[in-house]
């Protein structure tokens, strides 16, 4: 594992994307991991290790605001467009080809954005309970917590934060929610707050009044895509998985009993599911 960054150039000049590189970087296939609205590249330690141990290269990234990322001056930009123009940039810059992408939640909406645009540079798609649909309840359950500039006493309390408003993520192991817990606060005087940018909340709080529709850009998809699902997801429902299979690129379907939003894929039957599909020897 190396943590690594890249300062992106031309229109995006000043911006720097924190990353995690795993594995052989002269490796014949490169997955590219991009995490949830408020998460960040740690996330994905556990898949990313395992994925490297089979012969791939991984590069997790930080959007723009979380982890190791630089801040934006207007918080305007925080937008999934944006990002997906960031992520382009960068892969470009690392002279990367045909890449894999396994994104989470907001990862996989960037992920379609790329998947559809023309001459694009993903080869196999993991959306990872998302999909071209959301609804705006659901949004509102996120929008709730978002963007609060809430400091901890300690990172035992930060943890429990997470526990909360991550439940969704299933029966995880102690030493796993203080993983996610270390790799998501930043301390400074003793006191620790989540390492993201509160202000992604601007634009968010614009567009989370009303349902995300992104049909016409599913419909653009032409490489095998892999879905998975929380069971109980509130952000992909089981009415979207199925057309999702129905449409686009025929997604395959992968569901995980309970587990809400979304799967950590820090767990052996998540993890495998990726493994199998990408068709990484195992």
């Amino acid at each position: 594992m190396r943590l690594a960054s890249a300062r992106l150039d031309g229109a995006d000049e000043g911006v720097e994307l924190g990353y995690v590189d795993w594995g052989d970087p002269g490796a014949a296939r490169t997955v590219v991991c991009v995490h949830g609205l408020t998460r960040n590249a740690r996330d994905f330690d556990v898949l990313a290790q395992a994925l490297a141990e089979r012969g791939a290269r991984v590069l997790a990234i930080d959007m723009v605001g979380r982890g190791r990322s630089s801040r934006l001056t207007d918080p305007s930009g925080y937008t999934v467009g944006n990002y997906a123009m960031h992520v382009a940039r960068f892969l470009a810059l690392l002279g990367l080809g045909r890449v894999d992408w396994v994104g989470t939640s907001m990862g996989g909406l960037i992920g379609m954005i790329v998947a559809a645009g023309e001459q694009t540079p993903i080869a196999r798609l993991v959306l990872n309970d998302v999909g071209p649909f959301v609804p705006k309840s659901a949004l509102a359950d996120i929008r709730a917590y978002l963007g609060l500039d809430l400091s901890f006493a300690s990172l035992d309390a930060l943890e429990r934060h997470l526990r909360a408003i991550h439940a969704g993520f299933g029966p995880l192991a102690d030493d796993q929610w203080r993983h996610l817990a270390r790799h998501s606060a930043r301390e400074a005087d003793g006191v620790w707050r989540l390492s993201y940018d509160p202000l992604i909340r601007v634009p968010y709080a614009e567009t989370a009044a009303e349902d995300i529709e992104l049909w016409e850009t599913w419909d653009k998809i032409a490489c095998p895509t892999l879905v998975l699902r929380g069971a109980d997801s509130p952000i992909l429902s089981a009415a979207t998985a199925e057309r999702m299979r129905a449409s686009g690129p025929n997604a395959e379907l992968a569901s995980f009993a309970g587990i809400g939003h979304a799967p950590s894929l820090m767990v052996g039957d998540q993890i495998e599911t990726v493994v199998r599909w990408l068709g990484l020897p195992r």
